[in-house]
């Protein structure tokens, strides 16, 4: 079992191949002067195990070039099998399509990485579990949840806490941590008017006089997070924090979050967002890196990943 490291999280790579007791492989990533991926690897690969950690988050297409540059360079240097470890997969929002003529970008995505030599997939939270079956090959989803739960156990000692979905499609992932912390649930009642934006119709649940968690898988803009916290306080919520497994944090998305009526955002680090984050005291990062060790311990010892969650 070897780990590859792509460009886009140098640091979480680090930290998993730390919790792995490995050496990172020796490689040459770079991009010519066109812009261009070249990718070298600069040691004996031949016959082994190789998990490839790339996210494909911004700039998302850049990134996802190199990760099929990757898969297609241990493909010809002889891996035995190649795993492209994938802890924010970019494009799982346009899963579907919501208007007429339209692309599905993940179906096609999927195909990308399939076609370029992946034998498995390893991610984080996929937007839609429906993502796992895109993919002709395994796929292990793994989940922050069991991470955020510890933390809130830990860090957030409140009382009257109470679990909010921020729309109706995530009303499973919140039931997951509510039942990890003990707590009932509320859902956000929203409608899109258009791409990005959002609009809170109404709040199913008494949250009056309680902590609120908001759960989450991405966090992009930041504006549908901001408007939840708002509405949550409008109907006399306490405190209002928010647990994200992805902090995409586009345009302005800090200063949205720092000048909100939330108490904290906590993300992980599965897109590396320090040059972001270490802006503002109400957003911290949780290390995803010894979850995603584990996982790929298993996978190499053809061992259970379901069983992380029990």
């Amino acid at each position: 079992m070897k780990v590859l490291a792509g460009t886009s999280n140098s640091k979480l790579c680090k930290d998993i191949a730390r919790q792995l007791k490995l050496k990172l492989v020796n490689s040459n990533i770079k991009r010519f002067a066109d812009g261009e991926v070249y990718v070298e690897i600069n040691e004996n690969i031949r016959g082994n195990s190789i998990f490839v950690v790339q996210s494909t988050s911004n700039p998302a297409n850049d990134n996802l070039m190199e990760l099929l540059i990757c898969i297609d360079a241990l493909r010809r240097s002889s891996a035995k099998n190649i795993t492209a470890v994938i802890p924010y997969f970019g494009y799982a929002r346009q899963d579907r399509k919501v208007v007429p003529r339209t692309a599905i970008a993940a179906k096609l995505v999927s195909n990308l990485i399939t076609n370029a030599g992946a034998n498995r997939i390893l991610s984080v939270d996929l937007h839609a579990g429906q993502i796992q079956g895109f993919f002709d090959i395994p796929v292990d989803n793994l989940f922050a949840t069991p991470i955020f739960a510890r933390h809130i156990k830990k860090k957030i000692k409140l009382k009257n806490i109470i679990c909010v979905a921020p729309d109706v499609g995530g009303v499973e992932r919140t039931r997951a941590l509510s039942r990890r912390i003990n707590s009932s649930i509320a859902i956000i009642d929203k409608r899109r008017p258009s791409p990005g934006k959002s609009e809170v119709m109404n709040i199913v649940g008494n949250v009056k006089n309680k902590n609120c968690i908001i759960v989450d898988d991405i966090i992009d803009s930041g504006g549908t997070i901001v408007n939840a916290a708002k509405a949550l306080k409008d109907r006399g919520a306490k405190e209002v924090y928010v647990y994200i497994t992805h902090g995409v944090l586009s345009g302005e998305a800090v200063n949205k979050i720092k000048k909100s009526s939330i108490k904290k955002l906590v993300i992980t680090d599965t897109i590396d967002n320090l040059g972001k984050t270490n802006k503002t005291n109400n957003i911290e990062v949780l290390s995803i890196a010894n979850l995603m060790g584990e996982a790929i311990k298993r996978i190499s010892n053809s061992t259970s990943v379901s069983d992380l969650f029990k």
